[in-house]
């Protein structure tokens, strides 16, 4: 396989700076109204959490993200900090990179997650970190008390250690961790509006690359792997598996407290609503399935021929911010075409995945929404 050559700078040094969470808003506003005695605490947690992301949108309104000097850096570096359950950051530094495991399970599973992610993207895609220059990892947990949620703020991970009741942990899942890094290439690669149809592919982006992070470790194929985000982090009164499917969209959780997983599988689901930014956490579901349909139908490791795709579209300069579904299928169809042919296999099954839901390959970006943070 040919790596592709990475990006080293953000695209688009004047966008917003984005805070993208794991657990959607739906779901914590849902939680938040609970009055079931067993989940009051649950409750308690959703609704701080919900006030937490509104401060952090708050706080970075009107702020500009930077473009960091080219630096010279030397291969993976992590640095795992404790926030010893309060919400200022960065935290205390407990493990650092080639230092011994700790007694502490979440700071081991965050510095093995980070780790995870480098060597993915590194063997995968010839990709050096997020920016593709070795841009060093950083995470905190243990932030806030009960705090429901993981989040990307755009420059380290943040992970909370969930009520105890709904989220028992968020560091154990591999999806979890690689979702929320992708977030991170996004923004140095396609840069994608985290508004409407582009945040939904935003979302989904990272979705695509935790399920194909994890499935790399485990050295699984299309066909075993269960396409699952955020497997392990609901806790065992919970009916759901994780919190989003990209075999089926719309079956990941069925329970009394979170309710029926709303995501779409198909365009003629889609959900024109103003929360979570024009509904980046539905929505992409629909984009999630066309992946999963491309790479059932390659078959094999789905990193490498479905995974290069959508890989190489990320990171191409064709892809507007701003793109829609329509124009994000039609990179998908040039990228396969030129890496393997009009007449390749690949094109075949790229072109009956958007087909299987509803999205019609477009060169016309419909203009995004501008962006309120997500």
């Amino acid at each position: 396989m040919t790596p592709s050559s990475p990006h080293l700078t953000h695209r688009d040094a004047g966008a917003e700076p984005q805070v993208c969470t794991i657990v959607p808003p739906y779901l914590l506003r849902r939680l938040a109204r609970l009055e079931d005695p067993p989940l009051l605490d649950a409750a308690g947690a959703a609704r701080h959490a919900l006030d937490h992301l509104e401060r952090i949108h708050a706080q970075r309104r009107g702020l500009r993200s930077s473009v960091t000097p080219p630096v010279t850096r030397t291969g993976l570096s992590r640095t795992i900090s404790d926030a010893e359950h309060g919400e200022t950051l960065p935290g205390t530094p407990v493990r650092t990179e080639g230092t011994p495991a700790v007694d502490d399970a979440a700071v081991n599973e965050a510095y093995d997650g980070l780790g995870h992610t480098w060597d993915f993207y590194a063997d995968a895609y010839g990709r050096r970190s997020l920016d593709g220059n070795d841009l060093p990892l950083d995470a905190t947990v243990h932030f806030g008390q009960q705090y429901d949620n993981a989040f990307w703020n755009g420059e380290r991970m943040v992970f909370g250690d969930g009520d105890g009741e709904v989220f028992v942990s968020f560091t154990s899942a591999l999806t979890v961790i690689a979702h929320e890094l992708t977030h991170g290439v996004t923004q140095y690669s396609a840069n994608l509006v985290y508004q409407g149809q582009s945040g939904a592919l935003n979302e989904s982006v990272s979705d695509v690359f935790g399920v194909l992070t994890e499935q790399w470790v485990r050295g699984q194929d299309a066909a075993s792997a269960d396409w699952l985000v955020g497997a392990g982090i609901f806790g065992p009164r919970i009916h759901g598996t994780a919190l989003r499917s990209l075999a089926a969209p719309g079956t990941a959780f069925d329970d009394p407290a979170l309710g029926k997983d709303p995501q779409p599988a198909h365009l003629d689901g889609y959900v024109d609503t103003a929360e979570d930014s024009g509904g980046v956490h539905l929505n992409s579901g629909i984009p999630n399935h066309a992946f999963y349909l491309a790479a059932v139908a390659l078959g094999g490791h789905a990193w490498e021929r479905a995974g290069q795709i959508w890989y190489d579209t990320i990171t191409s300069d064709r892809l507007p911010a701003s793109a829609d579904f329509a124009r994000f299928a039609q990179e998908t169809l040039d990228v396969a075409t030129d890496r393997y042919g009009a007449d390749g296999e690949e094109v075949r099954a790229v072109t009956d995945a958007w087909a299987g839901v509803g999205v019609t390959p477009s060169k016309t970006a419909r203009a995004a929404d501008p962006p309120t943070g997500g």
